[in-house]
């Protein structure tokens, strides 16, 4: 037996061989998404949500309509490469969302859109400012601390101005940052908190700046001064977030317990 035979079966024994190659359990794992292709996501996001706001400005009911089967497209566009369980977190965040513009803007008038109603543009577009936050947060993975630090620095500052500097009272405003710094710090899933926190931000004070919508001055029939955004609107993301997180595992679980169960009904004698 030649030297060259006698080495195959070695390298076999020792995993060297083509066939050890081929085994499943030595594959490795699909490398994580490039930080470039996450935050580039997050800034294709965010430039739709600014060309839409702009937009929204310039148009009547009709043109809303057509705004909102665009966003809707996009948010469905946006969505497919996500898993099941990123896909029913979006649909909470609409949910929970629509459920809130509805009973602040519609119900109780704290802040009101530029015709009055809620564009169908709004409901898709929150779905996309999650998914943009979380993007973003998945870019700075590397740097959760760094992003995390920069949410509570920003919050607070921005409550502080709205005490004291800026022209007009935002007490109702500093009443959510606290809330805000509590999930920054208590919850494992801060660094979204916190990308979601400085998208809201940002979306906040350009669509407060070109007119789509503007916030009253105080809570009405409270009369807490508000600001125009208040500093501490991203807290309401922060529960639409804990929703997301809490209730999308039992919407996939309840999802496939119906599925699960629809060949057994379908066997049964009628």
């Amino acid at each position: 037996m030649t030297e060259a035979s006698l080495a195959t079966p070695l390298r076999r024994a020792r995993g060297l061989g083509p066939c050890a190659r081929r085994r499943p359990e030595q594959r490795s794992a699909p490398p994580p998404k490039a930080p470039e292709r996450t935050l580039g996501r997050a800034a294709a996001i965010a430039a739709f949500l600014a060309a839409l706001l702009a937009i929204d400005t310039q148009v009547t009911l009709g043109g809303q309509l057509i705004l909102g089967a665009l966003t809707w497209i996009a948010l469905f566009v946006a969505a497919r490469p996500l898993s099941a369980h990123r896909r029913a977190q979006v649909a909470v965040v609409i949910c929970a969302a629509t459920v809130a513009e509805v009973t602040g803007s519609i119900l109780w008038g704290v802040y009101t859109y530029r015709l009055h109603n809620l564009p169908t543009f709004i409901p898709p577009a929150h779905g996309l400012v999650f998914m943009a936050g979380l993007a973003l947060s998945e870019a700075l993975r590397r740097r959760a601390a760094l992003l995390v630090g920069a949410a509570a620095l920003a919050a607070v500052t921005w409550g502080v101005l709205g005490l004291a500097v800026l022209p007009r009272m935002d007490a109702a405003g500093a009443l959510g940052v606290p809330l805000l710094l509590l999930f920054l710090w208590r919850s494992r899933a801060r660094a979204a908190y916190a990308g979601v926190f400085l998208v809201v931000g940002a979306l906040e004070l350009y669509g407060t700046a070109i007119g789509t919508w503007r916030w009253a001055a105080a809570l009405p029939g409270l009369g807490i001064p508000d600001g125009n955004p208040p500093s501490g609107v991203a807290s309401g993301y922060v529960w639409f977030d804990v929703m997301a997180l809490l209730l999308a595992p039992r919407l996939l679980a309840l999802a496939a317990r119906m599925s699960a169960g629809r060949p057994a009904a379908a066997a049964d004698p009628a």
